[in-house]
């Protein structure tokens, strides 16, 4: 609940009778109602979902200024607890709207939409079993996807990220967007440059650093990132069952 001030009453002016005079109160403080700070809600999901989704609303901005609009909405999968949909929406649109981001070229403009607009393409926020019925033949319960107009973001990346990334959460959660929409527009799988360099965003950094270093956007210093076409062959760890962890 928000903290709320205790109305004061106004202070009372002097007077009497004879030269004896009564100086004005001083206002008291106000009376904060705020208790103590709320432990962050842990993010909880089970291996498998409902398969219905709450959508996120509308988002104001289009971001880029030319190129071609893709509109997108945002769903979240119910089940997945501790997390808003809204909330969830607003960091794929930060991610999206940032001008280190696909819109930076000017090829693309990005916008959110709301329930009932039109839209190109939807990102999703799913449990691993829900993941693999939305990837199709790419089925491992473990990687985040893009099938067709799917962008599909496995939760249990989302919460835990991956081993030895070398960067924080908010980066790898900025890379998994960027990444699986850049599929979306177009973009294949590719390699590290070199050892201590960048990793750019369309390499599988969810399964491997390559001696590269952990990197999020597709534009670098105003100019496109990319390295070499092509993928490695890295094992994919086991499907996620399902965990609950504090944001």
């Amino acid at each position: 609940m928000a903290p709320r001030d205790v109305p004061v009453a106004e202070p009372g002016q002097g007077g009497g009778s004879g030269s004896v005079s009564v100086p004005a109160t001083s206002p008291a403080p106000a009376v904060s109602q705020a208790g103590p700070p709320r432990e962050p809600v842990p993010i909880s999901y089970p291996a498998e979902g409902e398969g219905t989704w709450r959508t996120a609303v509308g988002h104001p901005v289009t971001a880029g200024e030319r190129g071609t609009l893709r509109r997108y909405r945002v769903l979240v999968e119910k089940g997945i607890t501790g997390l808003e949909v809204n909330e969830f929406a607003d960091t794929v649109s930060e991610t999206l709207n940032d001008p280190r981001g696909w819109t930076a070229g000017g090829r693309w403009r990005m916008r959110r939409v709301g329930p009932g607009q039109p839209y190109d393409f939807t990102i999703y926020l799913a449990t691993p079993e829900t993941r693999d019925v939305l990837c199709g033949v790419a089925r491992d319960g473990y990687t985040s996807c893009r099938n067709g107009d799917a962008v599909v973001i496995n939760v249990a990346r989302w919460v835990k990220g991956v081993p030895d990334y070398g960067a924080s959460l908010s980066v790898y959660r900025q890379y998994v967007v960027n990444h699986e929409v850049g599929h979306r527009l177009g973009h294949g799988h590719e390699l590290c440059p070199g050892k201590g360099q960048p990793a750019p965003v369309m390499q599988q950094q969810s399964l491997g650093l390559h001696r590269c270093t952990a990197n999020s956007w597709p534009y670098r210093d105003g100019e496109r990132y990319a390295g070499a076409s092509g993928q490695y062959n890295d094992p994919t760890p086991p499907p996620d069952r399902g965990s609950a962890k504090p944001t």
